[in-house]
Order: structure tokens, then sequence, then C-alpha cells
């Protein structure tokens, strides 16, 4: 394996990498209490927590652009976005810090004659600027709901700042919410299977209405930028995507937004019919999905509580607590969780929707899905289930969900160089119809055209890479469980609440990458984790082999109140990657014998 320096970015030398190495436990609380020897080393970190560089030199060449030196600046891909940022931080920040607020908007210039051939990017920023002491307000909204602006839309945006090709919009507030951008589809060779894969891009000329000509804009990006990122292959790289999520590639049609006939689906989407490609949107980062999923169902069936079903993770709680009424919180995802909630419900107390994961992280617990969506029906709530861990090629959670969501930031993409999300509207939902007018204006695709096709190129051979995953995990957990230094493995196969899984589990499929295990003293863990010789850092669901002290990092403020949710402090998370079986499994028995005999 690799030697990962401390602080350098996982993989090694990417530019846009969503993970950083914290080779030892002394260093994730060191990055927890701040101290510099580990901040200060850290070239990037995970993108919600750690603001990327190219992002933050942005800001400080804008602030200096416009003279307003000492303040800070968050960086946001619309004008919308920006306006609920600003919103949230009116909503808690004391006068002084509200009356600093400023919104600053950087659209093409359209005197400009280069600005023809970049419109179709729509490489728009908008910049919300406070003083120093609201900096903690915007950075809880860029975590909590992932709206920031990715690194490449930055990077991009930044060299056009530069260049004089963006500046600052003096026109009138124009807010109107934009409707989703018409398919700019290309030629029809990109519209067959395989097109994507099909490595050059063609030469042949084709004008659309919301994109200059063709290769006018991929040859100034080539000479301006360095890029050979082509518009007109943006859109079929997202109906890619939607089809690889909703396993309704198909050899034999064409790229539609049509009903696939019902025979067609159910043999392809386990069961789900008449799913539409329309019915599946992306977005910029998985929290940032979960985020509007809450969003579209405060806006199609107004202001109602919500419940967290399960352990969560850390930002989807925030989500729930902090936008809208609130939410009623249940840690376990427990049977007794379940008749608690079923016993409200009795008494007339009525929920917006219940959101839960599957598994859920780190404990893999996997909720009773079939009561939730009796519950549901009989009680009038949506349900909402995050399946990224478990992912769409092992289990089907839509029969039970009126709303899917996932991360594919994690092994959709496996790469660990790109940020992404998905959110499925159930077309036999009764929600369907409203979350679908919401949808009409309420959704903004914000998704960054080059990290498309990153997303695009990563996913391709996803099935593929989840079968040898599946087989590792197992095997490593195998090993974890043979242990005597070990007091508990985390595992969907082998929890409480495996017949869950087995309930959503397709045929063929597995149990995931991910495993949680506790040892029976902390000298352990520690000896252990500083021992495994894999990468070491935040994030999961990457082609190697990551490990993590998962609480520590996640829940460091609040690590007595995770407890008591059976979530041990000092547990530890892997997530298996691609490895050959035998030597990964040597790996992680080298670092046993390590905490065995270095622990003593």
């Amino acid at each position: 394996m690799p030697a990962f320096n401390l602080g350098e970015s996982i993989p090694p030398h990417t530019e846009h990498a969503v993970s950083v190495s914290l080779p030892t436990w002394r260093a994730n609380v060191g990055y927890e209490e701040g101290e510099d020897w580990v901040v200060g080393s850290m070239t990037t970190g995970y993108p919600r927590f750690f603001i990327h560089r190219s992002i933050q030199a942005f800001a400080k060449d804008i602030l200096e652009k416009i003279g307003r030196k000492g303040l800070v600046a968050f960086l946001f891909p619309t004008r919308q976005v920006a306006a609920r940022c600003v919103s949230f931080v009116k909503l808690r920040a004391l006068p002084a810090i509200v009356s600093s607020l400023e919104v600053l908007h950087l659209v093409l210039d359209p005197a400009n004659p280069q600005s023809k051939a970049l419109r179709g990017l729509s490489p728009s920023i908008s910049a919300v600027i406070c003083s120093p002491e609201g900096f903690s307000f915007l950075k809880q909204y860029w975590q909590h709901t992932g709206d920031g602006v990715s690194s490449r839309r930055a990077e991009f945006c930044h060299s056009l700042f530069k260049d004089g090709l963006l500046r600052v919009d003096e026109s009138p507030k124009n807010t109107a919410a934009p409707m989703s951008p018409k398919p700019c589809r290309g030629p029809k060779r990109y519209q067959r299977r395989g097109s994507l894969d099909a490595g050059k891009p063609s030469t042949t000329s084709q004008t659309s209405t919301t994109v200059p000509d063709r290769e006018e804009t991929s040859r100034f990006l080539e000479e301006r930028f360095g890029r050979n990122l082509d518009v007109s292959f943006v859109e079929p790289a997202k109906s890619a995507i939607k089809r690889r999520i909703a396993g309704a590639l198909r050899s034999d049609r064409e790229l539609t937004a049509s009903p696939v006939p019902e025979k067609e689906m159910e043999s392809n989407t386990r069961g789900v019919v008449n799913l539409r490609e329309d019915d599946i949107y992306l977005f910029p980062a998985g929290m940032n999905a979960i985020f509007n999923a809450h969003r579209a169902l405060l806006g199609a069936r107004g202001g109602l509580k919500s419940v967290n079903f399960g352990f969560p993770y850390v930002d989807t709680l925030k989500i729930l607590e902090k936008f809208g009424p609130g939410c009623v919180f249940y840690g376990n995802a427990s049977e007794a969780d379940l008749d608690d909630l079923e016993a409200r419900l009795k008494a007339g107390e009525r929920f917006l929707g219940l959101f839960c994961e599957f598994p859920g992280n780190p404990l893999l617990t996997c909720p009773n899905l079939a009561r939730i969506r009796e519950m549901a029906d009989k009680y009038d709530f949506a349900v909402v289930v995050d399946e990224t861990i478990g992912t769409f090629a092992n289990i089907n959670v839509l029969p039970f969900a009126d709303i899917v969501v996932s991360s594919l930031t994690k092994i959709f993409s496996g790469d660990c160089n790109v940020m992404g999300g998905s959110a499925i509207f159930n077309p036999n939902s009764r929600y369907y119809s409203a979350l679908k007018d919401f949808a009409r204006t309420g959704y903004e695709d914000t998704y960054w055209p080059e990290d498309v096709m990153f997303m695009e190129r990563n996913s391709r051979d996803f099935a593929s890479r989840i079968e040898r995953i599946n087989a590792n995990a197992e095997a490593i957990c195998d090993v974890f469980r043979e242990n005597k230094l070990i007091k508990a493995v985390f595992y969907p196969r082998d929890n409480e609440s495996s017949a869950n899984y087995e309930a959503c589990k397709v045929p063929g499929g597995g149990y995931g990458g991910l495993i949680s295990v506790v040892f029976h003293r902390k000298e352990q863990a520690v000896a252990f984790y500083d021992a495994v010789d894999t990468a070491k850092g935040p994030s999961l669901g990457t082609n190697f082999t990551l490990t993590s002290p998962y609480v520590l990092l996640a829940h460091y403020q609040e690590l007595e109140w995770a407890s008591q949710f059976g979530v041990d402090p000092d547990l530890i998370r892997i997530s298996v990657g691609l490895e050959d079986t035998a030597e990964i499994v040597k790996v992680f028995e080298a670092a046993l014998h390590v905490a065995e005999h270095g622990s003593q």
C-alpha cells in the first residue's frame, strides 16, 4: 500500500480529491481540536467541511477587487441559492452581522465577444459577503446544505474573472427561479449505447437554442483553459448517469423522456413501473439531494415536522432541525422506536416525512421499511430513504419510498475526485404529482458540467466494481469476527436487522463495502488504526480501502450524546476497496497483530 503523508490529498496529487490523509489517531484528534500542526498541513479536505483552496483563492480575489478586504465571502452557483443562505443567516445572527450582509453576482460580460462561447456553461457565481463574525453562520449553511460551488466551478470561473470575462452584475435584481435547462443532446451518435464511451468527441458542428456553436465553444475552451469540455456532451452524460441509477440502460432505446414500457421497466428496475428518466434529479452533492428532497416535501405538503429515524449522518439531522419546523429523532431505528412513532400517529400527531438511511452510518442498522411503508400509507407521511451505503447495485428501496436519495460521490463514482448526488421521485407515490409540480419551478440544475463529465466517466464500471467490493468486505468482516480483540462488528449481513436488509437485497446483490468495528479497549483501537496500511481519512465508497475513526470525526463535540445510541466513540469504520482479496486480508491481519502485541 502507498504511504500517505499527513494532510496529503487522497488520492495523492489529485487536485479535486474529496478526502485527506489523517494517518494517526492523534492527527484526527488534532484536526477536531483545530491544532495547527494538522490543519496547517492539510492541502485539502472533505469539500463540505473544508473549503477548497481554489474556492478560497477566488473569494479572496473577489473581495480585493471590490474593496472589501477584511470581510468573508462564501461562493454559491446561483442567485436563488445565495438568497437561501442569506435568509438562513438572518434568522440566526445578531443584527450587527445581518447588517453587514451583502450579495454580489458575477455574470458573463455581454460586451465581451468571447462570452458567446461560454453561455452554454452558465458560469455564474453569487458571493455572500459579511463581517468575520458571521463566518460560522455561512459555514453552517455551506456544510449542511451542500449548496456551495464545487472546486472545479470555482477554478473555471476564477479564470474568467481574472480575464475580465466575468464581471459584477449591476443590473436590477432578477430573482426569478430558472427552469431546468432545455436538454442539448448533441449528435444522434451520442444518444446510442456506448456513445459516451467513444473517446474523442465529434467534430460535427451543431447548434441549439441554449448552446452556441459547439465547435466554436470546444475550441475556445481548449485554447483558453486547456479543457476539451464539449457542452453538447453534458446532457447525454447526465442521461447516462440517470440510466445507471435506474438500472434502465438498454441497447435498443434512444435517450428519451418517455415512459419505458412496463414489462421492460419491471425487468430493469426490479418491479418499479412507470419510472421516467425525468423522475431522477442530479445535484452537486449527496447532502444537497437530501436538502432538496426536504425542500420539495415542504413545498409540496406544507410546514410539518419530520421524523429522523435511525442514527443519522450528522448533516441530515441538522437539515431537518434547522430548515423548517424541526423534527422528532429516533436514534435506534428499532421496532420499539416504530411502536412509539405509531402511538404518536394514533394519537393524532402528523408528520411531513420520515427520513432514514439504509443501512445506517456507522452501525449499518437497517430499519423495517415494510412496516414504515404501511404506517406512511395509513397516516399520510412521506418516506425518504438514503441508500448510499447499500447502493443501487445491492438493494432496491424504491418500492418502499416516496423519494430515494444517494451520494454519488461515494461508491457510484469510486475515484474520490468528484462530488454528486441524486434524488428519485417514485412515480407510484401519492405525492408524486405535488413533488413534480414543485420541481418544475423549485429545482435548479446546479451540477457543474465538468463534474458531470467526471461522474459519468467514473461510474461506467459501477456494477462490476460493486461485486469485487462486496466479496472483499465479506472476507474482511470474517477476519474481524474471528479476532479476540474485537468487541463488536457491524455489517448488514450479520446485524440483528439483517432480515430487513434481505427484504430489499436484489438477486445477486451483496452487503456493501462498509464495516464498523469496536475493540475491547481504546488502546487497541488506536494501535490498530495507526498500524493499518490503508489510506486513512474521511469519506467512503472509494475504489481503494479507506479507514477512519468515524465517530471521532463526525461527532467529536457530541460523543456522549452519540454513545447513548450504541455508537462507541472509538469505533473504527472501514470502507473496503478493490484490492486483491488475499492481500487486503493480510493488511488487516497485520494491523490486528500490532494491536494485540503493541497495546499490552
